[in-house]
């Protein structure tokens, strides 16, 4: 598995959504897309969340952007003349990450879209796995595209990596936060969903996604790599108390 890595040659427009900033730019290759800057917020830990479980979404058949490597050259500063903009793009200097731009999709609306229990389920239990918190009623980070559910923003998941001392001793977390799901209330297929997408993510899918974390985002790249694929395998052994955690907490009082 690998992703392709694309030079930013111009910024476009800041998407001054949260605190990070994020912002259109175009590729070298012609292409758009939204950049995800590593010197914004919470550093490479955000990238490192939206690749890993980005990939983990696509390898479960969830529909996400293509993700692609960012080179980001410093110099782009002075052409912007926004100077927190400018600042930025400086503390953002090297490698960064970006999703393909979904040119003319709207913000999910389950008013006007609702998904089918079968698709919520799985993007319910995607999330409990990687411990996604921002999947909510405020802020749904999921796209509708060309009539098809595009699932975006992945940054605040793996959290718990926030504390990296204690990393791994949360893979057995249940993630209570599931029942601030916006999807909890339509996914009414969470066991069929778990025995398909636990089959799916093997060991050597999952070694083949935290391979793909760059060395200049670690401090100690294959011992971080393994601590994030152990924290992966164990989260998926039986029982998942995550799988349990989000039927729970579809039976609680609205």
């Amino acid at each position: 598995m690998n992703l392709r890595t694309v030079k930013a040659v111009r910024y476009v427009t800041p998407l001054r959504e949260g605190g990070s900033l994020p912002a259109i730019i175009e590729g070298d290759d012609d292409g758009l897309y939204v950049l995800k800057f590593r010197g914004a917020g919470q550093g490479v830990k955000a990238l490192i969340a939206e690749l890993v479980a980005g990939e983990i979404g696509r390898a479960l058949g969830l529909r996400v952007p293509e993700i692609v490597f960012v080179e980001l050259d410093a110099e782009l500063a002075r052409t912007e003349p926004d100077p927190e903009i400018q600042d930025l793009i400086r503390a953002s200097d090297g490698l960064n990450l970006a999703l393909d731009y979904l040119p003319g999709s709207i913000t999910f609306d389950a008013l006007i879209a609702a998904p089918d229990s079968a698709l919520a389920s799985k993007i319910v239990w995607c999330d409990a796995l990687t411990a996604n918190v921002d999947r909510t009623p405020r802020n749904a980070n999921m796209l509708l595209w060309h009539k098809d559910l595009w699932l975006i923003d992945h940054g605040a998941a793996f959290y718990f990596h926030h504390n990296w001392g204690n990393f791994a001793g949360n893979s057995r977390n249940p993630f209570k936060q599931v029942k601030d799901h916006i999807l909890l209330a339509f996914a009414g297929e969470l066991e069929s969903a778990d025995a398909e997408l636990s089959a799916k993510l093997t060991t050597a899918v999952l070694r083949s996604i935290v391979r793909l974390i760059p060395d200049e985002w670690l401090e100690n790249p294959s011992e971080q790599r393994e601590i994030y694929f152990q924290f992966l395998t164990e989260r998926l052994e039986a029982p998942r108390t995550f799988v349990k955690e989000a039927i729970d907490a579809r039976k609680l009082p609205v």
